[in-house]
C-alpha cells in the first residue's frame, strides 16, 4: 500500500480534525463535468511523469520561482495537467504575476479543487486537478478582475497546448 492510499484509508489530519481523505477537497458541483475522478497507486504515476514532476503533483512540492519557460508562455492554448491530461486553464486567464510562476486569474469551471494547507503554520489554500488530485499550486486573493484570484501553478504540473494542435487525450 502506497502513501496515498494509506492516507484514503486511515484518514487525513488537516488541522486537529481528522478528516476523511474523500472529504478533503472542496467540491464544486457540476453536472456538466464530462470526466470520471481517477484513484490510481503512486507507482502507476512515477510510470508516466518525472521525478520532479511526481514530486510537485503527489508529493505536493513547489519549484523554484523563475524556473518554468511556462511563466513565460504567451501564445493562445490550454494548460493541462500534467498527469491526467485534464484542461485546466485556459490562455485568456494567465497572466504576468510577477512572482516567477504562471498565474491564472481562473480555472476551467470543476476542473480545480482546493484544500487547507497549513505546512507554513500560516493557512493557505491549496488546489489540485480534480482529476488525478495532482497539486497544482496555491491560490491567493491578490490577482486581477474580474475574479480577483491569483492561481499560482508550478510549471512542472502543466504542459501548455497551443490553440493551433487538439488536446490530448486524457490519461488514465
Amino acid at each position: 500500500m502506497d502513501r496515498r492510499d494509506f492516507l484514503k484509508q486511515l484518514g487525513v489530519i488537516t488541522g486537529s480534525l481528522l478528516i476523511p481523505y474523500s472529504h478533503v477537497f472542496a467540491h464544486e458541483v457540476n453536472e456538466n463535468l464530462k470526466f470520471t475522478p481517477l484513484d490510481k497507486p503512486d507507482s502507476q504515476w512515477r510510470k508516466l511523469v518525472s521525478a520532479d514532476q511526481f514530486h510537485i503533483l503527489f508529493d505536493e512540492g513547489t519549484e523554484p520561482p523563475g524556473s518554468s519557460p511556462l511563466d513565460r508562455e504567451k501564445r493562445a492554448g490550454t494548460f493541462i495537467c500534467a498527469a491526467c491530461y485534464l484542461p485546466l486553464f485556459e490562455s485568456e486567464t494567465k497572466y504576468d504575476s510577477g512572482t516567477g510562476w504562471p498565474s491564472f486569474y481562473e480555472p476551467i469551471t470543476g476542473r480545480v479543487e482546493t484544500k487547507l494547507d497549513l505546512k507554513l503554520v500560516w493557512p493557505r489554500t491549496e488546489y489540485h486537478c480534480a482529476r488525478c488530485g495532482g497539486h497544482q499550486g496555491h491560490v491567493f486573493n491578490d490577482g486581477p478582475p474580474p475574479t480577483g484570484k491569483r492561481y499560482c501553478n508550478n510549471g512542472l504540473a502543466l504542459k501548455f497546448i497551443p490553440a493551433d494542435q487538439s488536446l490530448p487525450e486524457l490519461r488514465g
